[in-house]
C-alpha cells in the first residue's frame, strides 16, 4: 500500500471507531465532521504542502479545527500561519499484515473481554479487582482494518497487557476478513507497536487553530 492508500483506509477505519459521518473527499484529502467542542472536524491530507496547508489556515476559523498532515513536524512548521500551533509529539503511520491465530490466553489474573458493536470489535483486560487495566479497539472496513485507542493504566504497565490487546484485536480483525492493520501511533506507543512488528510507514502531524 501506497501512503494515500493507507491514509484512505485509516480515515475510512477512524471514522468507524469514532462514530463520526463518512468522510467527505476533498481535493487536498478529506474532511471529517468529529462534533466535538475541542475538536469539530479534521482535515486530513496524504500529500501536503505549503500551499494546501497554507490555503486550508487562512481559511479555517473556527477554535480547535485540526489538519493531519502526512509529513513531519519540521517540514510542516513553515507552512502554518498566526493562529495555528502544532501540539502533539511526532506522530507515525504504521501497518501490519495481520494474523487470525495470533490471539493470546488473557494474562494470568486478569480478565478479558471482546464485543463487537456498530462495526467495531473492543478488547478489554479487567484487574482483578474489577477495574479496567487495558483497553482498545479494531475498526474493519474490508481488506484493512484500523486499531485506535489502545490505552493501558499506568497502574498496570510493563505485565504485557498492551500487547495482550493487541494481539487480540488483531486476530479478531483478520477473522472478521480484514488483511492488514492500519494505525497511528505517538511515540509512546511506538515500542509496542515495533515489539508487534507493525511497520513504520509515515510520518503524521497534528496542526490546531488555537482556542
Amino acid at each position: 500500500m501506497d501512503i494515500a492508500a493507507i491514509t484512505s483506509a485509516w480515515v475510512a477505519g477512524w471514522t468507524v471507531s469514532r462514530g463520526t459521518p463518512a468522510a467527505v473527499v476533498e481535493p487536498w484529502g478529506y474532511r471529517i465532521e468529529v462534533g466535538h467542542p475541542r475538536h469539530p472536524f479534521r482535515h486530513v491530507l496524504p500529500h501536503p504542502d505549503a500551499m494546501s496547508v497554507g490555503k486550508l489556515c487562512a481559511d479555517i476559523t473556527e477554535p480547535w479545527a485540526w489538519l493531519k498532515v502526512m509529513a513531519t513536524p519540521e517540514e510542516v512548521a513553515p507552512w502554518i500561519t498566526e493562529g495555528w500551533t502544532i501540539p502533539d509529539d511526532p506522530g507515525f503511520m504504521m501497518t501490519k499484515t495481520l494474523d487470525p491465530s495470533a490471539r493470546p490466553a488473557p494474562p494470568e489474573g486478569y480478565a478479558r473481554t471482546t464485543e463487537t458493536r456498530d462495526g467495531v470489535i473492543r478488547v478489554r483486560i479487567l484487574a482483578p479487582d474489577g477495574t479496567l487495566a487495558a483497553r482498545g479497539q479494531i475498526a474493519p472496513t474490508g481488506a484493512t482494518a484500523v486499531a485506535d485507542q489502545i490505552e493501558t493504566d499506568p497502574a498496570h504497565r510493563r505485565r504485557g497487557l498492551g500487547a495482550n490487546v493487541m494481539r487480540t484485536l488483531e486476530a479478531a480483525a483478520a477473522q472478521a476478513g480484514a488483511t492488514t492493520g492500519v494505525l497511528s501511533a505517538t511515540t509512546d506507543g511506538m515500542a509496542l507497536y515495533d515489539s508487534l512488528d507493525w511497520y513504520h510507514r509515515g510520518p503524521l502531524t497534528g496542526i490546531v487553530r488555537t482556542g
